[in-house]
């Protein structure tokens, strides 16, 4: 393939959706670093509240990789249409 065919390929509908699935999930891979990093620095500073931290790390990243999921999901509707 050449050059423009990619392009074409990738600015119609299907191409944008894995774009946008991509996106979607490096999203999602750098809120869950960011809680994870946070968390841990909670937890360096106050080692006595590690077990409300826990929890609250593990409800945050689960939020964040459920509108990941739901973004990967748009964009396979998209494909599937």
């Amino acid at each position: 393939m050449d050059l423009l065919n990619i392009i074409l390929e990738v600015t119609t509908g299907h191409g944008l959706a894995g774009l946008g699935a991509g996106a979607a999930a490096i999203g999602a891979g750098i809120g869950v670093g960011l809680i994870g990093k946070g968390a841990l620095e909670a937890m360096a500073r106050q080692p006595e509240s590690s077990d409300d931290l826990r929890a609250n790390m593990i409800l945050a990243a689960a939020l964040v990789e459920g509108v990941a999921l739901f973004g990967i999901i748009i964009c396979l509707l998209v494909v599937f249409k």
